[in-house]
């Protein structure tokens, strides 16, 4: 289904001005890179940019104090770091990288709210993402060799590995809705990013990025990319329009008068915590 979204707000996030160039993504990889040195599963950008869009199609607003621990293993803010996690070098650090990340937000979010009806659209959400198989096709024959027998990602899969970390990180914000049609939405939607998770297993036919690479991708995958791109559209519009959930308000059966006190004093509820 093709989502027809509204321009309403939707961030959490500060607002934050100007879209991000190639050198403030080299900056922000640089940040993870330092980040690496001290917790060595600090995940690439293209990992974080994935979980950023799922963060943001959430049923319910998130702030950067709940799951930047969760995608970067850093302590919250005002909390001391835990020695086995990660840690921002300190805090010029982690203001810059959320000056960036914020900027990277609210781009990522005004285009998920946008209406567009075409994957070529300047206003359609273009996920930040690397053709890693194509760079190394791309290569030297003597600096190719160093990658042979290596499982590098395909095309766009570490973007959707970060994706659905971010909704296995709060399932119960990514249950099914009640609603039948809504529900198969959001299977169909999940399904289709789930499957950018999977392998590029078939032969190699274009160059995702670059109208000259060396062929990288099947056109199968293209598609399924494509695909997964709409499902994002359609997760946004799903969880803006369910709104978020509303919790149940369970109220403790109230004895009858004539009862024995809940308290267990032995006494008739009217004459004991019912009394007056």
């Amino acid at each position: 289904m093709k989502p027809t979204p509204k321009n309403t707000p939707s961030s959490a996030q500060p607002p934050a001005q100007g879209f991000l160039e190639t050198e403030d993504f080299d900056e922000l990889d640089a940040i993870l890179d330092e980040l690496r040195t001290r917790y060595d599963e600090t995940p690439q950008w293209e990992f974080c940019e994935g979980f950023m869009a799922a963060v943001i199609c959430s049923r319910r607003p998130m702030e950067a104090n709940e799951y930047l621990p969760v995608l970067l293993a850093v302590p919250a803010e005002g909390e001391a770091p835990d020695p086995e996690g990660g840690s921002f070098a300190g805090d010029a650090q982690r203001e810059r990288f959320l000056t960036l990340w914020n900027r990277r937000w609210n781009e990522v979010a005004t285009a998920l709210d946008a209406e567009v009806d075409s994957l070529e659209d300047d206003n359609c959400y273009h996920p930040e993402v690397m053709d890693i198989r194509g760079a190394v096709a791309d290569m030297p024959a003597e600096e190719r060799s160093a990658f042979k027998g290596e499982d590098l990602p395909a095309f766009a899969q570490v973007w959707a590995l970060g994706f659905m970390f971010a909704v296995e990180s709060w399932p119960d914000e990514w249950m099914a809705p009640r609603d039948k049609d809504a529900a198969k939405w959001l299977d169909g939607a999940l399904q289709a990013v789930v499957a950018m998770t999977e392998d590029d297993s078939a032969a190699p036919e274009v160059s995702p990025l670059s109208e000259d690479g060396a062929p990288s991708t099947s056109i199968a995958r293209l598609n399924a990319f494509g695909e997964a791109i709409w499902a994002v559209y359609d997760l946004r519009e799903l969880w803006k329009t369910l709104g978020p959930k509303v919790e149940t308000v369970r109220v403790e059966a109230t004895p009858g008068r004539n009862d024995l006190c809940y308290c267990g004093s032995g006494k008739k509820y009217k004459k004991c915590h019912g009394a007056g």
